[in-house]
């Protein structure tokens, strides 16, 4: 079992920035390959970005490309999300998530084994 606590949401203005993160518990953090997922009001839970176990490959939504970094310090069993240029539309409840072991990653949330309890995020105009 895993539990992911996220923080660092909360309220900016359009074109501030945040960063989120997330400490898992276990000692095997390092064998997953971690996620960011989001959801809107009234939206399905989008995928938002992606890292592999040893950092060296990552994986972004078009949406967020450019703006967003993902990143990982494993021996601090922590993943973070830099949020950066952030518009109204990222305003949604952001989610970690542990894929699958073995598993592939990728934007579909059936591939995501453990969820955190969400993080909001709030951006005005």
């Amino acid at each position: 079992q895993v539990q992911l606590v996220e923080s660092g949401g909360g309220l900016v203005q359009a074109g501030g920035s945040l960063r989120l993160s997330c400490v898992a518990s276990g000692r095997t953090f390092s064998s997953y390959a971690m996620g960011w997922f989001r959801q809107a009001p009234g939206k399905e839970r989008e995928f938002v970005a992606a890292i592999d176990w040893s950092g060296g490959n990552t994986y972004y939504a078009d949406s967020v490309k450019g703006r967003f970094t993902i990143s990982r310090d494993n021996a601090k069993n922590t993943v973070y999300l830099q949020m950066n240029s952030l518009k109204p539309e990222d305003t949604a409840v952001y989610f970690c998530a542990t894929y699958f072991v073995p598993g592939p990653i990728t934007r579909a949330t059936s591939a995501v084994r453990y969820w955190g309890q969400g993080t909001q995020v709030t951006v005005s105009s």
